[in-house]
């Protein structure tokens, strides 16, 4: 289209003026078709004006009557301006597309670059969790390893001190009359009296003085007994009179000249005197009472001289790890019973181990709440006696309950001895 049709269409009436640069051979056909410069009056007016540049700036005023038509000139111009405007548009378009390309690009090579950086620091992570997970591993076998070298240690030392002891042991086993080292020890084809005494066969140590009483001793006191190997022998006293004899002593009051408040290492290793008051200590009468079936027997005597006893046919205590828990049962005599029914089952308690009980009663036992008999407390001489006597707390004497139904009424001689359940008196050995 033209440029004159298309300002016709926009403005009908307008003057529409239109500048070029042509050559000044082309202006010279144009002066030769127009006729004169200035042009005519059908085509509207222009002048030429001739550059230093050999160009010549053509202004020209289009006319304003429609249907008029313009030199072929002006055409060509109209159509070469078209093509310009359609060439620099393109020309913009082509620069923007390379500017949006480029800006591409290097968007481009930023994700490129993010994408490096996240393989590698995905690459690092699973290596610094493949080294932690290490880290973890070597830790847990560190932890472990110690652990072992500690339990190692431990045990070496427990093989240390049971050498030693054993070699103490030892030592005076060869010093014990009568004692051979190779101690036979019981075992599950020997019936229970003979696995219980193996050791008369076979002269070994004596495990109990009912041991010794079956070696051929029939005198009553002191004897030298070995009834585990993991602690060293232990002087008792045999009562060899009693009901056919082989009791052994682990408890006695016949004076009052030995005080039972005491302390928890002193009732777990003994204390006293063999010969007169005495505690034979908790290990010990553990070890003898754990190693067969034994009998308790418990010798009463008033300030009156009337002597009564109870006879027990099942006694053990457990160990220190279990407070030396009392297991009693089966229960005959003269004398009723204020021991079992009461105090069965009863861990054991001293004035420092922080039972009330063993506070106010002063003395070592296995109390309940507190007590029905109370052989280890307070030696009172008369019998009868009063709170008042050693404060209001309660009653804290040597006390059988049922002997006079009274808390208050101290005996003057008792003693608990233990035998096996299945002695027999007067065994040849």
């Amino acid at each position: 289209m033209s440029l004159l049709s298309s300002t016709n269409r926009a403005v009908r009436s307008a003057l529409l003026i239109f500048i070029a640069l042509i050559p000044a051979a082309r202006v010279d056909d144009l002066n030769a078709t127009t006729g004169h410069n200035g042009g005519g009056s059908q085509c509207g007016e222009y002048t030429d004006q001739v550059l230093d540049n050999g160009m010549c700036r053509l202004v020209a005023t289009l006319p304003q009557l429609e249907g008029q038509r313009c030199p072929d000139m002006f055409r060509c111009t109209d159509e070469v301006s078209y093509w310009l405007r359609e060439n620099e548009e393109r020309k913009q378009q082509v620069a923007a597309l390379r500017e949006t390309i480029s800006e591409l690009q290097e968007e481009l090579r930023n994700h490129r670059h993010r994408i490096k950086v996240l393989e590698l620091q995905r690459e690092e992570g699973n290596m610094n969790v493949s080294l932690e997970h290490r880290l973890h591993e070597l830790e847990a076998h560190y932890v472990e390893a110690s652990s072992l070298l500690h339990l190692q240690g431990t045990l070496i030392l427990n093989l240390q001190n049971q050498v030693h002891n054993l070699t103490v042991l030892l030592d005076q086993v060869k010093r014990a009359p009568g004692c051979l080292i190779n101690a036979v020890r019981p075992n599950s084809l020997m019936s229970a009296e003979e696995g219980q005494h193996a050791g008369l066969k076979h002269r070994s140590c004596p495990i109990d003085c009912a041991s010794i009483y079956y070696s051929g001793a029939r005198r009553s006191g002191l004897y030298t007994v070995v009834p585990s190997l993991a602690r060293p022998p232990v002087e008792v006293y045999c009562d060899m009179d009693t009901d056919g004899g082989g009791w052994t002593v682990i408890q006695r009051r016949v004076d009052g000249s030995v005080s039972f408040d005491r302390t928890w290492r002193d009732y777990r290793d003994g204390f006293g005197d063999l010969h007169s008051d005495f505690w034979l200590g908790n290990d010990h009468i553990h070890d003898l009472s754990t190693q067969g079936d034994y009998s308790l027997r418990v010798d009463l005597e008033d300030w009156s001289d009337r002597h009564k006893h109870a006879l027990y046919q099942s006694f053990s205590v457990e160990d220190e790890d279990h407070q030396y828990r009392l297991h009693v049962s089966g229960f005959s005599g003269t004398v009723k019973d204020s021991f079992s029914w009461y105090h069965d089952k009863q861990g054991f308690s001293t004035p420092d181990s922080g039972n009330i009980c063993a506070e106010i009663s002063h003395g070592g036992w296995w109390y309940n709440q507190c007590f029905y008999a109370n052989l280890n407390g307070v030696y009172y001489r008369g019998g009868h006696y009063t709170p008042n006597l050693r404060g209001p707390l309660g009653p804290d004497g040597i006390v059988w309950y049922t002997w006079k139904d009274s808390d208050y009424y101290s005996l003057r001689r008792v003693s608990m001895m233990i035998r096996p359940r299945r002695f027999r008196s007067h065994v040849s050995p």
